[in-house]
């Protein structure tokens, strides 16, 4: 008998069941592992990608995979978008992107602070490749209509943006985009589907790392790439496949596990985070403190209207920059790591000069002046876990004093 898809209303229930059904064999209620390489085919299978479409047989893991299917067909219900392709990492899925869509000549508008190697493969690889690239405070819808050009393709932002928690209205560049005929990109790492679904802000494309707060555990490497159906068909058949950056189907499954949680892991994150902000905001040895969950966020406005959920990082400056060591010393339950959206707390500090030299580049005066006002001279970046607030909170006291 046919299985008839239904659609889920809930977030719960698309993040537990979308993507997922009872093994057709076994009847095993959670989903499959299927590791293999490769599939046994028909006599009359074609050799060549270019053949291949989405209800193609499975032939090779590369090319496509059951287990990495249910990912992407759990992932895109969850966005609420027409397809997803899975990738080896986030930032596989980024490359995949930035080589589908531009080509020598062709200009792209970037934001200027943004995860770190999107940054440096800005600054550096793409660029020697041909291709213009603007790098521009997205948050200022202003700078970005001033950026684009005739050759302009695609304008990328990231929002919040890491590591400085900065806000770009997405709605506001999405129209931009269109007036130019350019793709928009936007990373929604930080957000997650329960803050923000930026396709229906009017995004061409989503970008997720999913070994951050979509796995959760800190324990799966991934990203996805979402978007409309006919876009990413192309882009997995021309791009995805031959760049190569699978997705490993022990990773895919998992994402798939720790999806499952995803809303709930979500609520906790934004209560702990918020009572950790309000705390630190409150604390003799901070200077400032951003979070969007804060009134105090230079983007409160815009935040309300944008985000559901405030997501779970926190970013402070201390008034003794003397006392960073001591803090990540001191500290017992908090580990000092990188990476977040792990369901245990990480922090780790980012040092304005180190980045300023490495990362981020600005040509213009207004975005040192922009950075200055998030970051000052360096930020503590918390990811607050799902372990209780206040042990956390007891915690950075013992190591604020």
């Amino acid at each position: 008998m046919e299985r008839k898809k239904i659609q889920y209303a809930g977030e719960q229930t698309k993040a537990i069941h979308a993507g997922e059904f009872p093994d057709p064999a076994t009847k095993a209620s959670a989903p499959n592992i299927v590791m293999s390489t490769t599939f046994v085919v028909d006599a009359d299978t074609g050799f060549s990608v270019e053949e291949m479409d989405e209800d193609s047989t499975w032939v090779y893991t590369r090319w496509g995979n059951p287990t990495v299917r249910q990912l992407e067909e759990k992932l895109a219900a969850i966005e609420e978008a027409e397809s997803a392709i899975a990738f080896a990492s986030g930032m596989g899925a980024v490359t995949a992107l930035l080589f589908h869509l531009l080509k020598a000549g062709d200009h792209a508008v970037i934001s200027d602070v943004a995860y770190a190697a999107l940054s440096e493969i800005t600054n550096e690889l793409i660029p020697a490749l041909g291709i213009e690239i603007t790098k521009v405070n997205t948050s200022d819808t202003g700078a970005v209509s001033a950026a684009i050009r005739s050759n302009t393709k695609l304008i990328y932002v990231e929002t919040p943006c890491n590591p400085i928690l900065r806000i770009t209205d997405i709605a506001a560049v999405a129209a931009i985009a269109r007036k130019a005929g350019a793709k928009l990109a936007v990373d929604s790492t930080f957000a997650t589907p329960i803050a923000t679904k930026p396709l229906q802000l009017g995004a061409d494309f989503v970008i997720h790392s999913l070994t951050k707060y979509l796995c959760g555990h800190g324990d799966a490497l991934g990203g996805v790439l979402l978007g409309g159906k006919n876009d990413l068909a192309l882009l997995r058949r021309k791009t995805s496949i031959r760049l190569g950056g699978t997705i490993s189907p022990f990773n895919a499954w998992l994402i798939i596990r720790g999806l499952a949680t995803l809303p709930l892991r979500m609520r906790v994150h934004q209560e702990n985070a918020m009572q950790i902000a309000s705390y630190l905001e409150q604390h003799h040895e901070i200077k400032r403190v951003i979070y969007p969950g804060l009134p105090s966020h230079p983007q409160y406005e815009l935040i309300k209207r944008q985000m559901k959920n405030f997501s779970g990082i926190v970013t402070f400056q201390v008034k003794d920059k003397r006392n960073i060591k001591k803090i990540a010393e001191k500290l017992q339950i908090i580990h000092y790591a990188v990476s977040l959206g792990h369901h245990r707390s990480l922090i780790f500090y980012l040092d304005s000069g180190d980045l300023l030299q490495t990362s981020f580049k600005f040509d213009d005066p207004e975005q040192y002046d922009s950075w200055n006002d998030f970051a000052g001279e360096g930020i503590f970046r918390l990811s607050a876990g799902l372990e209780n607030a206040e042990d956390l909170i007891a915690d950075l006291e013992q190591a604020l004093d």
